[in-house]
């Protein structure tokens, strides 16, 4: 049968029952899929459902063990990336891949400079070029500009541009908008709509189901490496539990229930009273705390939410000693805590999971013992300062067993596991200290969504063991789900507090709006 036989006119890329092995390891399992002109179809699944091993056989990094790929027609068989960006497909990675030295235009045309007849690289037309097509992504910026000068955002749509200037039928993009604002994500969904309409098809890779709800037009799910099926918009958005149910083989609703309202009987744990940090001269649009008052009690976990820029983390980071205080007081069980470090924070008791895991909490070259256990190094050495390898090792079989941890060995590096068991490393770090408190900042993100669960039910295990959770999140479903007590913040300022079982988001939204001189107004 020819290639043009099997594939309908409309379909750009078909997918026909591949499978890729691993030393006698099944990463995919007779896939098929298939993507049209002009659409955007969503790949989905949990970590370790086979999407990065696809993507790498998509790209040309790797070839298939079996199945075959029908790209406009012809037989699919790139023996490297650049064949596959050669054919039309590129693919734009989580880690971008822009030399920060080099100038928006030197980056586009990376290897591929227009030259006049001399042999010399036309810079005229270079930048010509540039502005042409970064103009498609609604890029207003100079093709000079050193990419080093640019946002996260701005990066992004550098590289969506280099990929239109490959004339490129396919962009897959791959986890696009993990590191950008609300506000950024929205533009750059804009601009994927517009790309669609001039025909380009797009592969959206994503943790984010919010997103794919609404922009895609169809999408496949994976999961454990085999297809668990496809799901279409009719007309209207793909409803969030339906792409759940598919992704981890269960309701959404055994996900997500609410707790039932617990009866948190312990006593104040941390108070935070006036807290004002230190605004820096040289960053005066820096977010700080303008006199926070706040309680968490011993075994509660008390949710944080508000709007990107509304002062969350900084609150972190000041109660962790990351950040100077200017004025207020925190209390740890009472007593008047001032500490000016990490190092001073993590002695008194309290613990601190980042935002930021991979520049923040792990060490992505060493092995997993070694990052479990380097906030408690003095919990496993012996009378002489030497390492106790054997206690430590013995501790983190325990936590493993304790909080479902998937790795291959003590060794493995931190770096190779998937970003939920990740996670629950560095959640197991914590416990192995015991703290007094343990403040988690947006502990789910990148985290797929069966590994958001078994995190969430984490802190509900945390707090039944008497630790003062405080977490901070910007996805609302999330905070609604876990905390037992919600607070809201603004510019700095707490503006509301409520119990979660009489919360929403409607109403968590409108906090999170108000300034809390108009609430003082009213």
């Amino acid at each position: 049968m020819s290639a043009e036989a099997t594939a309908p006119a409309d379909v750009l890329l078909a997918v026909e029952g591949v499978t890729k092995h691993f030393a006698g390891v099944i990463a995919l399992s007779n896939v098929s899929l298939d993507v049209r002109r002009g659409e955007i179809l969503g790949l989905l699944g949990e970590n370790g459902a086979g999407k990065s091993t696809l993507l790498k056989i998509l790209s040309g990094a790797q070839a298939p063990s079996g199945g075959r790929i029908i790209f406009d027609g012809a037989d699919y068989k790139p023996a490297t990336p650049d064949d596959a960006k050669k054919l039309g497909i590129v693919t734009i990675y989580q880690e971008l891949s822009l030399i920060p030295t080099l100038t928006v235009g030197e980056n586009i045309f990376i290897g591929r400079a227009p030259v006049n007849r001399l042999g010399f690289v036309n810079w005229r037309r270079l930048e010509r070029e540039s502005r042409e097509i970064i103009g498609r992504v609604g890029l207003r910026i100079d093709p000079k500009t050193p990419v080093s000068a640019l946002s996260v955002a701005e990066q992004q749509l550098v590289e969506i541009a280099r990929a239109l200037s490959l004339e490129s039928r396919l962009i897959i993009m791959d986890e696009p908008t993990s590191a950008l604002t609300e506000t950024e994500v929205q533009k750059l969904l804009s601009i994927m709509g517009r790309l669609r309409k001039d025909g380009v098809a797009i592969m959206f890779v994503t943790h984010r189901l919010e997103e794919a709800s609404g922009i895609c037009d169809r999408m496949t799910v994976l999961r454990d490496g085999k297809l668990a099926g496809h799901l279409a918009r009719d007309g209207k958005p793909i409803a969030i539990p339906r792409i759940i149910e598919r992704m981890v083989g269960r309701a959404a609703s055994e996900l997500y229930a609410r707790p039932t309202e617990r009866n948190i009987a312990g006593d104040v744990r941390l108070s935070v009273r006036g807290l004002r940090t230190v605004r820096d001269p040289e960053a005066p649009h820096a977010i700080v705390l303008e006199g926070v008052d706040l309680d968490l009690k011993a075994g509660e976990i008390l949710g944080v939410a508000g709007l990107v820029g509304s002062g969350r983390t900084e609150l972190a980071r000041a109660i962790f000693g990351a950040d100077r205080v200017a004025s207020g007081t925190v209390s740890l069980d009472g007593r008047p805590i001032a500490p000016e470090s990490p190092a001073d924070a993590i002695r008194l008791g309290i613990g601190l999971v980042p935002e930021d895991r991979k520049h923040q909490a792990i060490f992505a070259a060493l092995g997993i013992l070694n990052n479990f256990s380097v906030a408690a190094l003095g919990s496993y050495s012996n009378k002489l300062g030497f390492m106790a390898e054997r206690r430590e090792r013995e501790a983190l079989a325990v936590y493993k067993k304790m909080l479902s941890i998937r790795m291959a060995s003590p060794e493995q590096a931190i770096e190779g596991l998937s970003g939920g068991n990740q996670q629950k490393v560095i959640l197991a770090r914590w416990l192995a200290r015991d703290p007094k408190v343990l403040i988690v900042d947006e502990p789910t993100r990148g985290v797929d969504v069966g590994a958001k669960a078994e995190v969430h039910q984490i802190l509900v295990q945390l707090a039944a063991r008497g630790i003062a959770v405080m977490m901070i999140s910007s996805e609302l479903p999330e905070v609604l789900a876990v905390s037992d007590r919600i607070v809201t913040m603004r510019r700095g300022r707490i503006t509301g507090e409520m119990p979660a079982i009489e919360a929403n988001e409607e109403k968590l939204m409108a906090l999170m709006a108000l300034d809390q001189r108009q609430g003082e107004a009213a």
